[in-house]
């Protein structure tokens, strides 16, 4: 494939390391992986990664999918889909990610929206018939001209990208590098609704770089990654970061404690990528004997306004502990916790990476709006997506710098110390983990299912909200929910209680 380099791309980096060292171990699926997907696990060096990307590539672009045309991925945390986001690159393709709690209802939203023309996807993951759900989305969006997947028992009409990894092919095509073309979608729902959030090449290296400078990972790091790929920091805290730092990505489907313990010691891993709430349970165990190579720990917290009430970080100064703020797709920052193992604390204004070296990079930049929320620019942020919708002519009211997102999150400046004090998550919009939706979506849903139905968030510690539902017929309305093509958690708010005596 020729290719003229303009800027950095991620397959551009992989191909820097790849020149250096085509031998050593790239990526390691989770050894659960046939409960995952049914698949046996694989262990891949970087020649066999890019053998891997050059065949995936080889089917994109014989499928007929033309330069900078979207392709939709929904995927688990395995090694498919590290091969499938550098496969699109090198196929001149930008990548849609969908969350895997999605169904046909939102996945067709979404590939409406983009316009996507191939999705992608594993028969079935985690026991559930992902295959099936693709199909029918893809029934639904006009766009859609190519569909395939990973696995045994495709339905027809879906092509096998194993047989294309069996049997690769040497098509290629050229490719401009650059990294200010548009390389990922991820999705976001703010108080106006749903969005797409596209970013470029550039953009996603800029977040990479904020999260593993702040945290300071070794060149040739072992990552271990258990964090849901489907989004900005998702893809960020995996793929750009393993990129960057040139070592191995070990990978780990959520959620099995005895099982990513016995990844990190398998692999010897010094860096781990984990929610925050996961990240936390680690401080409570014994690491220097459990956990021997652990040396830094990143824990992302989805609900940022929790940070500051969060335990002390308690390793007896084995592993540092870095905290990772993130707003939706709107961005992220980080901050590595204090020697008495506290929050650090979150000055406005220029953001270097890291925080503690002066005349070090900025990675961005806060502030505080006038209606008391916190707003990011900088270069992984990307303002057109969020921008509101203009203003009256005669309006008198003072817009916001138009290169700020606001995130929507309430904050305020804590008078003694002038720190960012994070206070409250966007109004109306509910958060499950990492599946984010409109409070008003729920009384929509509930009254499809008849009088007396009843779906509401309530507020949960790790996960920012949990669903409970009650109806007359709890049977009855999952397999409503179930029918409109609803994801899991709405389903799941139904479930039968055990009665207490």
């Amino acid at each position: 494939m020729i290719q003229t380099n303009v800027s950095p791309t991620l397959d551009g980096l992989f191909r820097r390391i790849l020149t250096r060292k085509p031998d050593a171990t790239a990526l390691l699926d989770p050894p659960n992986k046939p409960r995952i997907t049914g698949q046996a696990p694989k262990r891949l060096s970087f020649a066999e990664a890019d053998r891997a990307v050059s065949a995936l590539a080889a089917h994109f672009i014989e499928a007929g999918l033309p330069n900078n045309s979207v392709i939709a991925v929904q995927l688990p945390n395995t090694v498919e889909f590290i091969l499938t986001v550098l496969a699109a690159h090198r196929a001149g393709l930008i990548v849609a990610l969908l969350p895997l709690l999605w169904r046909q209802a939102e996945l067709t939203v979404a590939l409406n929206r983009v316009g996507a023309r191939a999705i992608v996807t594993s028969a079935k993951i985690d026991g559930i018939d992902h295959a099936d759900f693709a199909m029918n989305a893809a029934a639904e969006a006009f766009s859609i001209r190519h569909v395939c997947g990973f696995g045994d028992e495709l339905p027809e009409g879906m092509a096998s990208l194993d047989l294309a990894l069996a049997e690769p092919s040497a098509t290629t095509r050229t490719v401009v590098q650059d990294g200010r073309k548009a390389a990922m979608i991820s999705f976001d729902v703010t108080a106006e609704g749903f969005r797409p959030v596209p970013r470029t090449h550039l953009s996603l290296i800029a977040g990479g770089l904020a999260l593993s400078l702040e945290s300071d990972l070794p060149r040739g790091a072992t990552l271990m990654s258990a964090f849901a790929p489907s989004s900005f920091a998702g893809l960020v805290s995996s793929l750009v970061i393993w990129l960057l730092t040139g070592g191995t990505l070990a990978l780990h489907h959520l959620f099995d404690d005895e099982v990513l313990e016995q990844q990190i010691n398998e692999h010897s891993c010094d860096s781990l990528i984990a929610p925050a709430g996961l990240a936390l349970r680690l401080g409570e165990i014994d690491m220097p004997s459990r956990l021997p190579s652990l040396r830094n720990v990143l824990a992302l917290w989805r609900a940022p306004e929790q940070v500051a009430s969060s335990p002390l970080w308690s390793s007896t100064g084995h592993a540092t502990l870095t905290d990772v703020y993130l707003f939706g797709e709107a961005g992220l920052f980080s901050a590595r916790r204090t020697a008495d193992g506290a929050p650090a604390p979150i000055m406005p204004g220029p953001q270097n990476a890291p925080r503690d070296v002066p005349g070090s990079s900025i990675s961005g930049e806060i502030s505080l709006t006038p209606k008391g929320t916190l707003a990011l620019r900088g270069p992984m942020v990307t303002p057109a997506a969020y921008a509101p919708p203009p203003p009256p002519a005669d309006s008198l009211v003072t817009q916001p710098p138009q290169d700020f997102v606001d995130t929507e999150y309430a904050a305020r400046l804590d008078r003694a110390t002038g720190a960012i004090c994070i206070t409250a998550p966007p109004s109306g919009v509910m958060a499950v983990g990492g599946y984010r939706f409109l409070s008003q979506d729920l009384q929509a849903w509930a009254k499809r299912l008849g009088q007396g139905a009843l779906l509401t968030a309530l507020p949960d510690r790790l996960s920012g909200h949990r669903l409970a539902g009650r109806a007359q017929d709890n049977a009855r309305a999952r397999e409503a929910l179930t029918e409109l093509g609803l994801n899991p958690l709405m389903v799941e708010a139904f479930r039968d209680r055990p009665v207490s005596n």
